[in-house]
């Protein structure tokens, strides 16, 4: 049985805070520079300083065969696929409404998993499915008009399932804490590695330099890039997968009111509504399964 305790609530919660404060960061870097340069130099500079402390702190690189294959899997679909599409998607749509597409990992964590586990839903977690869903359809209605935010949508979407893949998965890989930050920064040079050759190919190096632009970039290094990547994996270590995503439970309030209080993004009585629809139905699914559906 997996128990949820109070460590675990407090990192939980400061891992929402800081996972939704990304997404109003990352929509300024994307405001001065291209999507692949930015995220390639975030992985780069962060995967550096996470095993150069890894190191100081006594961790080594001698892991499984197992382990290996969960950094690759992990840091294609997290860094190359989520983080990817998300940055790119970042220059068409809203901070506001990536945070709320990204809010919806613990809803398609239970689906995938009532599907591969062969979990019958009670009624109760069917209907907070609904629930999560109208409420994203609500809030997308009006914000998806313009084509180029209707593609913006679609890619959050995509890298959306590419991060549900990868976190019931990512229990499966790693048995020990021991070398975690190593593992954390192996797996940001396997965004590096593949995403460094798309902007060289594809992309113009053209940086609007500002004060701004340097604090968020140093907040994506440190905080979602490091920080959150190594309390995501602790979290899924200590309370499962599908607990770790019930904390994106509170994902939508924070995105919404970070973009609004530093991007000046409108919140209107709808925006509101949509925002509590979908809090309630994540929360109602994770409750639907007060165990966790993914055991350690």
């Amino acid at each position: 049985m997996i128990t949820m305790d109070f460590r675990s609530i407090f990192l939980g919660i400061f891992l929402s805070i800081i996972w939704s404060s990304a997404f109003t960061s990352a929509r300024i870097l994307m405001s001065n520079a291209p999507p692949f340069l930015v995220l390639s130099l975030r992985f780069l500079i962060s995967g550096i300083l996470g095993i150069a402390i890894a190191r100081m702190l006594g961790q080594n690189f001698n892991f499984s065969r197992q382990e290996w294959s969960g950094i690759l899997i992990f840091g294609f679909c997290q860094n190359v696929l989520n983080l990817g599409l998300n940055f790119v998607a970042l220059q068409w749509i809203d901070a506001s409404m990536a945070a709320i597409i990204a809010s919806m990992l613990p809803l398609i964590v239970a689906v995938i998993s009532w599907f591969f586990l062969i979990e019958k839903p009670k009624i109760f977690g069917i209907l907070g499915l609904f629930a999560g869903m109208s409420g994203v359809l609500l809030i997308m209605i009006d914000r998806t008009a313009d084509q180029t935010k209707l593609l913006g949508f679609l890619l959050c979407s995509i890298a959306l399932l590419a991060l549900a893949g990868a976190t019931i998965l990512l229990g499966n890989f790693f048995r020990s804490e021991k070398n975690l930050l190593m593992i954390v920064g192996f797996q940001m040079f396997v965004g590096f590695v593949l995403l460094f050759p798309l902007t060289i190919i594809f992309e113009k190096w053209l940086i609007n330099w500002s004060m701004i632009f340097i604090i968020s970039f140093v907040y994506q290094i440190l905080m979602p890039g490091l920080l959150g990547t190594l309390i995501w994996f602790l979290l899924v270590k200590r309370v499962g997968a599908t607990k770790s995503a019930a904390f994106h439970f509170l994902n939508p309030f924070f995105g919404v009111l970070i973009a609004a209080i530093i991007l000046s993004e409108p919140i209107s009585l709808k925006d509101g509504i949509s925002v509590i629809i979908i809090m309630s139905g994540i929360l109602a699914v994770q409750l639907n399964y007060p165990k966790g559906l993914i055991k350690k």
